[in-house]
C-alpha cells in the first residue's frame, strides 16, 4: 500500500461499529496521487498525498 513521501501519511487500522454493535476491523485509507515534481533539478516521481499537493509543499511539473 502505497504512503505519502512528504508527510508519511498511510493506512490507518480501527473497528467499525454498527448499530446493534456488531464489530469488524476496517482501514482507513489516504488519498494518495502519483506526482512527477522538481528533486534538485531533476524530474522525479513520487507518492503524495491530496492534503500536501494542494498545500504547495511540492513543486509540480
Amino acid at each position: 500500500m502505497a504512503k505519502c513521501d512528504l508527510c508519511q501519511k498511510q493506512v490507518r487500522f480501527g473497528i467499525k461499529v454498527s448499530h446493534s454493535h456488531r464489530r469488524s476491523n476496517r482501514t482507513w485509507k489516504p488519498n494518495v496521487r502519483s506526482a512527477r515534481v522538481f528533486v534538485n533539478g531533476a524530474s522525479k516521481k513520487i507518492h503524495a498525498c491530496t492534503r500536501c499537493i494542494r498545500s504547495g509543499r511540492l513543486t509540480l511539473q
